[in-house]
Formats: structure tokens, C-alpha cells, sequence
């Protein structure tokens, strides 16, 4: 009798996504897969997780998986080798521009999805043993200014509280952040504290997002007009006699000086609210509120940072927090919302440019301080090129060795056009990635090395509030996939520097990574791991989320949940800076580009899609690239809602679908970054994006780079819809003369398609396709071309879907939602097969999926509503939509308010 298969076990691990660090639950399911669940224990997240974050079980497959090392041939194409011959060109290359160039000639790309003892290695590498601080990372492009700011005011990269405070508070403002979104599980514990202790919500932005619909009070000021509205808001304090005088007093230095340049911009309700846009009253509410309500925390995410007065933006809140001691307390702070899992622990082991490990900087005392920890030969003395300046230099040859590690920035960087030429023009290209086929991996790398994914990754990573936690393995690596921080000690030990890098695990790595910030420091610094420098490898596996400074103590390891309320900063007088921003400069004006064009995140997906681009339900709520624009500025425009807009800047041009939207401020557009060239025609915007730089923080400015726009042609609409294994049989193209924007289906894949196309050659091109997949005998077709209809589906032998190719004139193509249900049937019926010929498919509730979390698509929701269900929470009993993460929850009362007033 054969013995029971042993139960999988659930691993105790950390979601890859955004900077809220939630724990996750996985437990492999025997297919490559994993069930996922919420880590009730974790306290970042006390079990919830959002859409992305509950779909991670459909996006760890070996779909797109890079399995194995390869190298550039002499013809230019990749090919297969293995990890000793690509290791050694690595090394070599390296060696040869050292040699030729000098150190300053190397650089090295990083992202916040590594994980801290990747990103330790790489930094100790580069800037202890190449010379190069040549070493910056995907997180200049989020949290450069936070950082900026916070170590202006508090001498250090500290973010003073904890999530905690959230739940304690009783006056939440967040500004340039849409939480609802893009950190919904803190959002909906917001929303807990609105109902349990009546919380009021303040929302900043310059446009009405999901976050500010649930607003008690919302600010649509405008753009760039951030530091006046604080800077206004700290003379009303000073006017009012709200300050902490005896905070300002013992712990901080510069308030007089600060108050008389906020005082000659913003000397009152009246000229704050000029300034901003807004009206005056709302200015008076929000500095009353503000000022009556001492529990009060101001988040800020990327509104803020992505800015060329980020840093500014930044020590305007923190002025507010400092004037009236509100830090470091319960309930109350300034709290920086971090949009990568590591970003935070990336800066702890000086993944920027302008930093060292530990949270050392480039002053002489520190270089040696970290040259002699580390034993380093070829210490770099001095700040690296940041990133946007680091790729400038490589379009002009002086910087010709690159290692990309994780991170995307053909898609990603401004001026990304710009970023693709220069990264195939170097002499030494090498991109560490989990994945093929990513518009980076397009640019000729010399050397394409398979990393390991989430999932089989072993780590640490350091979220939002300074909370290390573990990231465990529940599957085993695939292909060939080895860890960043292995590769990178092989190239180190073939460069001669072996004996530095010698670690054999990642608790190896995490023990000299807390030595670091434990040595030579005498409570000087804030990074402190000196209760960890000393952990077993047995202690490591087990360790439990924790916040930094931990220190030791007899009882053990300390943790800290606040900082700074009783002073102790670390600047050099230990004491907290007041910093006077900069008047508000006018929105840039370029002639030509009569707008501007804020780019950021949509609900379900993630940077450029890579990982959640393989999850059916995360692509159906927006599934393909969007335009908002206000409607004023569409009729301007010539453009209606549902066309297609072409938009251009000085630096590039996109193609997008446009939505109408009256909460867009006129004058300024809206557009995701997720798409790239592997996954839409015409939709990498960051092409588009200006290389403006905040003058402190060199993080790009991506909120206000001036377009202009006009219609394009789109005569037909429809979509292809492909079974997967059809797909993965014949690669598909689109028709030709059609943009076009993919999505992953249940079951297959879909391309929606729109443009101005012939229609006499859609028929030989589902010709070709049927032949392809081998099913030509099984092509039905139907065909008008002086209507401009056509339809045609094929069949495999056992009559499942091949693919459909269905396109009509533009307002008369039917919805693919029916259509790609078929796609995961083994078998069509008759009837089914005449109608997708007839235009139709079969019926049930369809629709762009509203609820992620659970599946539940537009149509189920107004069949509820009209059913009766006539708040949220009947929606949530009858069809558990809005009841996980509850970011669906203002698209659910929208709904209610579209399908009930009416009535």
C-alpha cells in the first residue's frame, strides 16, 4: 500500500508588489503554482491583501520564465551557455573597461524588487571593489525626494512612525497619493478608523481620484502648488497660536527663518488659496482641521516626490509636523508611502548614488569608515551619477559597462527612447532578469542572466515603516535561476576579490549587512542592527518581522515602532532642520505643448506588467493603455471619448485610448505606465517624459511633462482572441495597419485592436494564422468588406477555440468579454461556433471585471443593484465584490449612484 503524499506546507513570506510589505501565506499546489492567502499574523497587514496581491498564485508560472544564461553571439542573436562561460564574459568585459576607462566608466542599474542582501552585494562590489559609485536604482524614480527631505530635516533617512498610527489617528491627509489604489490594504485600514473612531479624511491632489471619492474633504489644487498649500498652512499655525513652542525650542533649529519666507509667499488663507487654485474656504477648512486636531498624520507618495520640487514638496510637510511636535507619537507624523517592496531596504545598503551602506554618505569620515569594514581596495570617494544623468552619460560614451539588475528602464526611464539607444550602444551590456521578452532584454544585452523569482527567492526586504521582513522560498529555483547576489559574488571572485565575498547563504549576507550598521556606531546613526549582527543561520529562517533600530538588549533583539518625539536627530547639532522651499515656479511652458501630462498607476497592475500581466483578472478592469482627459479638453481636442489620441512631447509619442473623465483638472492628461512594447503598439509613456530633475534629489519629474494631442483614425475596432496553446505554437502579430494592446485571458490571450485598416486583408490574414496552428480546414469566416465587418474563428481537432478574429466599424464591435470565456472551453458547441460568426457569443453576466480580488465583472454587479442591492454592502453579501481589499469600493458606489438615480 503506497504511503499518503505529505500535506504541502504553508511558508510564511512577503508580498513582491508595493512598499506596504504585507505577509503572504503560500502553499504550493503541486502544478507550479501556489495557493495564496493573507498572513493573519503579519502586522503590516494583519491578513488582507489587495487584488495584485491575491492573484500572485495565476503569475509564478514558467510561461515567461528565463531558464538558463546566454550571451551574444557574433551575429548579434542570444544564445544558450552556461553560467562559467557567461560569468567569465562578465568578469572580463568588466576588467577590460576598468582598464581602458577607469572605474567612472562602470554602472550598475538596480530596483526595489531586489532583495536587501542582493542589493548589499551589488553596492559592496561596485563601490568597494570596482571604484564605482556608478550605482543607482528604479527607486530614484519614487522615493529620491522623501529621502532628500528627510535627511535635510532630520539629518537622517528616517520615516518617524508606524502603521499604527493610522489606526490611532483622528485627522489623516494624504497628498499625491492614491492609496485606494495603489496601497489599498493601508487605505482600507483608514477607512476602519473613519468608521471606528471617526477618523476625517483630507485628500491633496490635483485630480479626483478613487482615493479622494471617499475624501471628507478633497483639495483638487493645482499642480505643482504643494509646498505653498503647507507653507501657508504653517503660518495659519504660527497666526493661531498652535505651535509647540517647546519642541521647537529643545529639538529643532532654522523655525524663524523658515516662517518668514512662508509668511512672504503664503501670509494668509487668501493667498495660499490663489496660489493653489483652490477655494478659500476649503484652504480655511483644511488649516482648521490641521490645526484642531493634534492625532493628525499627512502621507505622501508619489504626487509629492515625482516633482522638480519634490524635496521641497517634502520639508513643507515636515515643517507642519515639526512646528507643532507631532511626530513620533502615537496617532500622529509625516508618513512617506513607499511604491516598491525593498525600496527602503535598497537605501539601507546605499542602493542610490549619493549614499553608502549602512546610511553613510560620501563624507570623508564615512568612505573611511565603510573602506576599512570592508577591507576595500578601490573604495569610490565620491557621489555617483543618479539615474536619469547616469543613462545621459551613457548616450555620450562615458559610461560603457552596465549591469541592469530586476528592473525595466527601456519601458520605465524618462525619455525611455533616449534609455534603449543608449543602453545598446555600450561595450559591456549584462541584465540580470527573471523573465525573456521585456523591452530592456530587447536592447542587445551582451549577457542575459536568469535570476531567481519571487517565490524562490531568500531574503529580507524593509517596508514602509522600517519593518524588515522575511521573503522565503516555498518552490525551488527554476531552469538554471541562481540569486543576484551569487552571481554577482562569482564575477567579484573572477575579478581577483573572492575572499570579500564568500558568503555561502543569504543570513551569511544579513549578518555582515548589520555588522556594517552596528560598527563604529554610537547611537550617531539611525540604521542600527546591532541586535542582529550575530544571527544563526536557524535564528534568520525564523526571524519574525521586526522594525528597525533594533538594538540588543538583555532580553534580546529591540524593535522600534517611533522615532523623534523626544528629539535625537541626527544631524551633526542633533537637532531637526526647518527648511524655507522655494517659491512656486509656473507650470513649464513649452510652445506647442499646450498641456501637461501626469503619468502614474492604475488599480490591478504593476510597473510594466511582467508579473501581473499574467493574471487574467488583474488585466479585465483596464485592459488596454488609457488616456484620461477632462472633457473640455477632449471636445477642445476634437476627441471623444473611446477614440484614440495620439499624444507628443519633445521626446517621443504615444497612441491611446481616451476616457472622459470631469475629475481630470482641464488642461492636464492622465496616463498608466504599465504598457511596453511587448504588451501594446504605441503605449510606452514614458517615452514621452521629460528628463526635468528635482535639483536635491535628482528623482525625474513625472507628474508635468508639456504634450499636445490630436484624434487618430480608428475606423475599426474589435480584437483577437488565441487559445495558449495556439499562441505558444505560432507566436502571433496583430493585422498589420492596427494598434493594439495584449491581455492575458483565461485560457489564452487578446489583443484589442483599433485603427484604420484594409479590410481586403483581414482574410488573408486569418488564413495564415489558421494555417500556422494547423487547423486551416476548421477556418469558418464572414466577411463584408464594404461594411467593414469581419469574422472568422478555427477550431483545434478536438473543437476548442483556436483563436477569433472578430472587427466591425468602430461603435458597432461587440464586447470580447463573452468571447474569451470560450477560450477556456475544451469544447465549442455548434451553436456557440454560429455565434461567434453572427458577432455574438454566449451570454451570462459579463463586462470588465469591477472586483479583482474575486472575479466579479460589471454585469453581475448591475444584475445585483437592480436586484435590489442597493448599497456596497448588499454587493458584498450577494457577490463578495468590495469585501477583500476594497479597492472596488468607490467604482461599486459609482455604480449604485449611475443605476439607482435614474430609477
Amino acid at each position: 500500500m503506497n504511503a499518503p503524499l505529505p500535506v504541502p506546507q504553508a511558508t510564511s513570506t512577503t508580498c513582491p508588489y508595493c512598499g506596504v510589505g504585507c505577509g503572504v501565506k503560500a502553499t504550493p499546489d503541486g502544478q507550479g503554482g501556489a495557493i495564496i492567502e493573507g498572513d493573519a499574523a503579519h502586522p503590516a497587514n494583519l491578513g488582507r491583501l489587495c487584488s495584485k496581491g491575491a492573484a500572485l498564485g495565476e503569475t509564478i508560472g514558467l510561461e515567461t520564465r528565463l531558464l538558463h544564461p546566454m550571451v551574444r553571439a557574433g551575429d548579434g542573436d542570444l544564445q544558450r551557455t552556461d553560467w562559467g562561460t557567461a560569468l567569465d564574459r562578465v568578469a572580463e568585459g568588466f576588467r577590460r573597461v576598468l582598464e581602458a576607462h577607469g572605474p567612472q566608466a562602470v554602472a550598475f542599474y538596480l530596483s526595489g524588487q531586489l532583495l536587501t542582501e542582493d542589493y548589499y552585494v551589488a553596492n559592496k562590489l561596485a563601490k568597494g571593489f570596482l571604484g564605482t559609485a556608478n550605482v543607482d536604482t528604479n527607486s530614484r524614480l519614487c522615493m529620491a525626494s522623501s529621502v532628500a527631505g528627510h535627511k535635510r530635516a532630520f539629518g537622517s533617512d528616517t520615516v518617524p512612525g508606524a502603521y499604527e498610527d493610522l489606526d490611532q489617528a483622528d485627522l489623516i491627509i494624504l497628498t499625491g497619493a492614491n492609496s485606494a489604489w495603489c496601497h489599498p490594504v493601508l487605505f482600507r485600514r483608514m477607512a476602519a478608523a473613519r468608521q471606528a473612531r471617526g477618523t476625517k479624511l483630507v485628500v491633496i491632489d490635483p485630480r479626483r481620484t478613487a482615493t479622494a471619492e471617499e475624501a471628507d474633504l478633497f483639495l483638487p489644487l493645482a499642480q505643482g502648488t504643494d509646498a505653498a498649500l503647507f507653507s501657508g498652512l504653517l503660518v495659519h499655525l504660527a497666526d493661531a497660536g498652535a505651535l509647540d513652542a517647546a519642541f521647537i525650542d529643545r529639538h529643532t533649529e532654522g523655525f524663524g527663518e523658515t516662517l518668514a519666507a512662508a509668511r512672504a509667499e503664503t501670509p494668509d488663507a487668501a493667498a495660499t488659496a490663489r496660489i493653489t487654485g483652490l477655494p478659500e474656504a476649503d484652504v480655511a477648512r483644511f488649516f482648521a482641521l490641521f490645526r484642531n486636531t493634534e492625532r493628525t498624520v499627512t502621507c505622501y507618495s508619489q504626487g509629492v516626490n515625482q516633482s522638480v520640487r519634490g524635496t521641497d514638496k517634502v520639508n513643507a510637510i515636515l515643517n507642519c509636523h515639526l512646528a507643532t511636535g507631532r511626530i513620533g507619537r502615537a496617532g500622529m507624523g509625516p508618513f512617506s508611502l513607499t511604491g516598491q517592496p525593498n525600496a527602503m531596504g535598497g537605501r539601507e545598503v546605499g542602493g542610490l548614488a549619493n549614499q553608502l551602506a549602512a546610511h553613510m554618505g560620501f563624507a570623508p569620515e564615512d568612505v573611511d569608515r565603510v573602506r576599512r569594514f570592508w577591507d576595500a581596495p578601490h573604495m569610490a570617494g565620491a557621489e555617483g551619477l543618479k539615474a536619469v544623468d547616469m543613462f545621459a552619460a551613457m548616450a555620450r560614451g562615458e559610461i560603457r559597462a552596465l549591469w541592469v539588475m530586476g528592473t525595466n528602464p527601456a519601458v520605465s526611464l524618462p525619455r525611455a527612447d533616449a534609455a534603449r539607444r543608449a543602453m545598446a550602444g555600450l561595450d559591456l551590456f549584462v541584465l540580470s532578469e527573471n523573465v525573456v521578452g521585456t523591452d530592456t532584454a530587447g536592447c542587445a544585452p551582451h549577457v542575459l542572466l536568469p535570476a531567481v523569482a519571487w517565490g524562490e527567492k531568500d531574503g529580507t526586504v524593509t517596508n514602509s515603516e522600517r519593518r524588515i521582513s522575511r521573503q522565503r522560498p516555498f518552490l525551488m529555483p527554476a531552469g538554471e535561476a541562481k540569486p543576484d547576489w551569487w552571481a554577482l559574488a562569482q564575477v567579484a571572485e573572477r575579478l581577483g576579490h573572492g575572499w570579500a565575498f564568500a558568503f555561502e547563504t543569504p543570513a551569511a549576507i544579513f549578518r555582515e549587512h548589520a555588522a556594517l550598521s552596528a560598527f563604529e556606531n554610537d547611537g550617531t546613526r539611525d540604521f542600527d542592527l546591532s541586535g542582529l549582527k550575530d544571527v544563526s543561520d536557524a535564528a534568520y529562517a525564523v526571524l519574525a518581522p521586526v522594525q528597525w533600530p533594533v538594538r540588543a538588549t538583555p532580553e534580546g533583539p529591540d524593535g522600534t515602532a517611533r522615532l523623534f518625539a523626544e528629539g535625537g536627530f541626527f544631524t551633526p547639532s542633533r537637532r531637526a532642520r526647518f527648511l524655507a522651499p522655494a517659491p512656486v515656479a509656473p507650470a513649464p511652458v513649452a510652445p506647442g505643448f499646450p498641456l501637461l501630462l501626469n503619468t502614474g498607476r492604475v488599480r490591478d497592475q504593476w510597473h510594466t506588467m511582467t508579473r501581473t500581466g499574467l493574471s487574467p483578472r488583474l488585466g479585465s478592469h483596464i485592459p488596454a493603455p488609457v488616456l484620461m482627459i477632462h472633457p473640455e479638453d477632449a471636445a477642445a481636442a476634437g476627441i471623444t471619448g473611446g477614440g484614440l489620441a495620439e499624444i507628443v512631447s519633445a521626446h517621443g509619442r504615444v497612441v491611446l485610448e481616451v476616457r472622459l473623465d470631469a475629475g481630470q483638472k482641464p488642461g492636464t492628461l492622465f496616463a498608466p505606465i504599465h504598457w511596453s512594447g511587448a504588451t501594446a503598439s504605441d503605449a510606452r509613456v514614458g517615452a514621452l517624459v521629460h528628463p526635468l530633475t528635482d535639483p536635491v534629489s535628482g528623482q525625474p519629474d513625472l507628474k508635468a511633462t508639456p504634450v499636445r494631442l490630436a484624434p487618430v483614425a480608428a475606423e475599426t475596432r474589435g480584437f483577437l482572441i488565441a487559445r495558449a496553446a495556439f499562441s505558444a505554437r505560432a507566436p502571433l502579430s496583430p493585422p498589420p495597419g492596427l494598434h493594439w494592446a495584449r491581455a492575458r485571458l483565461e485560457g489564452g490571450h487578446g489583443w484589442l485592436l483599433a485603427g484604420d485598416a484594409d479590410p481586403a486583408a483581414w482574410g488573408a490574414y486569418a488564413e495564415a494564422l489558421a494555417a500556422g496552428a494547423g487547423c486551416a480546414e476548421s477556418l469558418v469566416e464572414l466577411s463584408d468588406p464594404v461594411g467593414g465587418h469581419y469574422r472568422a474563428a478555427a477550431f483545434t481537432a478536438s473543437g476548442a477555440l483556436a483563436f477569433a478574429l472578430v472587427l466591425a466599424p468602430a461603435g458597432t464591435a461587440p464586447a470580447w468579454d463573452a468571447f474569451a470565456r470560450l477560450l477556456a472551453a475544451e469544447q465549442i458547441p455548434e451553436g456557440d461556433r454560429r455565434a461567434i460568426l453572427s458577432g455574438r457569443a454566449g451570454g451570462g453576466a459579463c463586462g470588465p471585471l469591477v472586483c479583482a480580488c474575486f472575479g466579479v465583472p460589471r454585469g453581475a454587479i448591475e444584475g445585483a443593484i437592480k436586484g435590489g442591492c442597493h448599497d456596497t454592502a448588499a454587493i458584498g453579501t450577494a457577490l463578495k465584490a468590495g469585501t477583500n481589499c476594497g479597492s472596488c469600493l468607490p467604482e461599486l458606489r459609482r455604480m449604485l449612484s449611475e443605476t439607482l438615480v435614474p430609477a
